[in-house]
């Protein structure tokens, strides 16, 4: 029989490993798609803003842009909803563009290309807060404007996505699924090893 101080050593250490990447899991979203970041034909089945509503984004995940002959944009909200291309937050025309979401609140992208702005190649993504990496209440010192975070606007007033994803903080990952079903296998696993070894 298994030393039952072995056992809870070996069951502590495979509960850290296992949850390691749970900590630091994101997901990259593929924009739009198979069809990537493209000026609308207008027979197209979806708008990017409703791409968007059907995932949910946190800090730490990243939005994939694939193009040509094209930009990716980030901008203010006045610049979304009116199409204005020359005063960009960041600019990028790559054609591979990963952008990551380093702070909640709403992000607005658009195509830097004359016209599909307004054809509806634009976008906004709304980066959710969980949690563990909701800032403090009572700081002496108030959150930098979006304008110098690179991109993004929050209102502070608006606790309306301040919420997590429902159930399981880690809902939103499949990597984070799949690893805390293997978590509880394994150390179901060890205790009846443990117990009965």
């Amino acid at each position: 029989m298994a030393s039952s101080s072995s056992c809870y050593l070996l069951l502590f250490s495979l509960f850290l490993i296992s949850t390691a990447p749970l900590l630091v899991s994101a997901d990259q979203f593929a924009v739009g798609g198979e069809k990537g970041w493209a000026k609308p034909t207008g027979n197209d089945s979806e708008t990017y803003n409703e791409w968007a509503s059907q995932n949910r984004f946190h800090v730490g995940d990243e939005a994939l842009f694939k193009y040509q002959k094209d930009s990716v944009l980030v901008v203010n909200k006045e610049d979304y909803e009116n199409c204005i291309t020359s005063n960009p937050i960041s600019k990028f025309a790559d054609g591979n563009t990963v952008f990551a979401f380093d702070h909640f609140g709403f992000f607005y992208f658009i195509s830097g290309q004359p016209g599909h702005c307004k054809s509806g190649q634009r976008l906004i993504i709304r980066v959710m807060v969980q949690s563990e990496v909701e800032p403090p209440q009572n700081t002496t010192t108030p959150p930098p404007k979006p304008a110098e975070e690179g991109g993004g606007d929050h209102d502070d007033g608006d606790d309306s996505f301040r919420f997590g994803p429902p159930g399981s903080i880690f809902s939103g990952s499949k990597m984070g699924v799949a690893s805390s079903c293997f978590t509880t296998a394994a150390v179901a696993a060890l205790v009846i090893l443990c117990l009965f070894g």
